[in-house]
C-alpha cells in the first residue's frame, strides 16, 4: 500500500473556479508497495456511553470535528476515511504526544504518487478524546497544516485516519452534520441502507461500485471534497458530455489537470443510483468524496468489514451542470494567486494570467472569504468581482461563470 498526497478540489458548485493547494493522505492499496508501519496499533478505545454523538462542521462537504483546547479555543480535525494514518500538527503533538515520542523522534517514510519519498516525524499520542470516546496510545505522524488552514480560512490541526476507528462503528450523517460512534460489535451498529463489504486489512474502505455496468473498486474518501473520481483504464465508458479540461488541482509534488466529463450511463453505489454523473477522470484509484456523499448517512464497521449507505428518498445525488469562471488559485490569507486559466474562458478573455494576485473578492479582502462563504456565493451568483494587484496598481474584473460540463 502506498501513502500518497491527494489533491483536493472544491465541490461541484465551485471546484472548477477555485482549486486547492491542500494535502491529505490516501492509501492506493496496491500489492508490493511501501507500507506504513502497522505497529504499534491504536491502544484501548473506551466509551462513556453506548452511543456518542458529536456535531461536525462540513467545510466544502469535508467533515471537521472540533475538540476543546482549554483557553486557546478549539482543536479542529478532518475525519478522513481515505487516510491510513492519523496526522497531527506540531502544536497538538507537543501537547498530546506520549513522553519519549516527540516530533524529533523516528520518522515515517511514505511514498508519493510520483514515486518520491517523504519522511514525516512519528509520534504516539497518549490519548485522543472525541466527546465520550477515548482513544489511547494513538500512532500518528506530524505534519504542518499551515497551508491547509490558510486555504480553508479556518485552522486545521490534524487528520483522523480510518484505523483510529477500528474498535468503533463510525457513522457520518451528512444531512444532519453529525458523527456517531458506538463500540465495535454492538448490536444494531449499522444503519439501515445498502450494505457493502470491504477488507479491513487495507486500512481504508475500498468498496465495489458499478460504472456503466462494469464493476470497479473505489475508495470511500470522506477527506476529499470532490465527487466521483474515476480511472477509466480498462473500462468502456460512454460519455454524454465529453471530457474537458477543468481546474489545475495542486498536490504536494505538483499540479494535476482535471479532466471532467458527464457519463452516459449510471453509477451504482450499492442500490443507490447516480444518474449520468459528472466524473473527474484521472490515473489514480477511483474514489467517492464528500460532494457525492453529502446526501447520505454512511456507516463503517471495521470489525465486520461492512459499510452501509443510506439516503433519504427526498435527497437527490444527481450532479448539476458544472459552472466555472475558468480560474484556479493558490490561497493565502493575504492574496489568492492565479495558478491556472482555462483557455477560451471568460477569465482568459478578460486578460487574467497565471501568477496574477487577487487581493479582494466582491470588494472585501480575501481573508474574509472562507470556503463555506465562497461555496454559498457560487451557489447563487452568476459572476464574481475580483480585484487584482499589479505592483502598486489595482484593477477590478467581473468574471462571468460559464457551463463547463452541461
Amino acid at each position: 500500500m502506498t501513502v500518497a498526497p491527494r489533491s483536493r478540489s472544491f465541490p461541484a458548485s465551485a471546484r472548477t473556479l477555485l482549486s486547492a493547494a491542500l494535502l491529505a493522505w490516501a492509501v492506493l492499496a496496491l500489492s508490493g508497495c511501501a507500507l506504513l508501519p502497522r505497529k504499534p496499533e491504536p491502544g484501548r478505545t473506551t466509551f462513556s456511553a453506548p452511543l456518542v454523538s458529536l456535531p461536525v462542521v462540513l467545510t466544502a462537504h469535508t467533515p471537521v470535528i472540533e475538540l476543546p483546547r482549554g483557553k486557546s479555543g478549539k482543536w479542529r480535525f478532518l475525519v478522513d476515511t481515505g487516510s491510513s494514518v492519523t496526522l497531527v500538527s506540531p502544536d497538538f503533538a507537543a501537547q498530546a504526544a506520549r513522553r519519549g515520542t516527540t516530533p524529533e523522534g523516528a520518522g515515517v517514510s511514505v511514498r508519493s504518487a510520483s514515486g518520491e519519498w517523504i519522511t514525516l516525524p512519528a509520534v504516539t499520542l497518549r490519548r485522543l478524546d472525541l466527546g465520550g470516546v477515548r482513544f489511547e496510545s494513538v500512532p500518528a505522524v506530524v505534519y504542518n497544516f499551515d497551508a491547509l488552514s490558510d486555504h480553508f480560512g479556518e485552522r486545521i490541526d490534524g487528520i483522523l485516519g480510518f484505523p483510529l476507528f477500528r474498535e468503533t462503528v463510525l457513522t457520518l450523517d451528512y444531512p444532519q452534520s453529525t458523527l456517531r460512534l458506538t463500540p465495535a460489535g454492538s448490536s444494531g451498529g449499522l444503519t439501515p441502507g445498502s450494505r457493502l463489504r470491504f477488507d479491513p486489512a487495507n486500512r481504508v474502505p475500498l468498496v465495489p461500485m458499478e460504472i456503466a455496468g462494469q464493476a470497479v473498486n473505489v475508495l470511500v474518501d470522506t477527506g476529499s471534497d470532490g465527487g466521483l473520481q474515476l480511472n477509466p483504464t480498462g473500462l468502456t465508458v460512454p460519455f454524454r458530455a465529453p471530457p474537458v479540461d477543468g481546474a489545475k488541482v495542486a498536490t504536494l509534488l505538483g499540479d494535476r489537470q482535471q479532466r471532467l466529463a458527464r457519463l452516459e450511463g449510471n453509477v451504482l453505489l450499492g442500490s443507490h443510483v447516480f444518474a449520468q454523473p459528472v466524473v473527474d477522470l484521472n490515473e489514480s484509484l477511483g474514489s467517492v468524496g464528500g460532494d457525492a456523499l453529502r446526501h447520505f448517512v454512511v456507516t463503517f464497521d471495521q470489525a465486520r468489514g461492512e459499510m452501509t449507505v443510506f439516503r433519504d428518498p427526498g435527497r437527490s445525488p444527481e450532479t448539476p451542470p458544472i459552472r466555472s469562471g475558468g480560474l484556479s488559485f493558490r490561497r493565502t490569507p493575504a492574496y489568492w494567486r492565479v495558478s491556472h486559466v482555462i483557455p477560451g474562458s471568460p477569465a482568459a478573455k478578460a486578460g487574467i494570467q497565471e501568477g496574477d494576485l487577487v487581493i479582494r473578492i466582491e470588494g472585501e479582502p480575501v481573508a474574509n472569504w472562507t470556503l463555506r462563504r465562497y461555496d454559498a456565493w457560487v451557489a447563487r451568483a452568476s459572476a464574481l468581482q475580483l480585484t487584482f494587484l499589479h505592483g502598486l496598481q489595482e484593477r477590478t474584473e467581473r468574471v462571468e461563470f460559464f457551463t463547463l460540463v452541461p
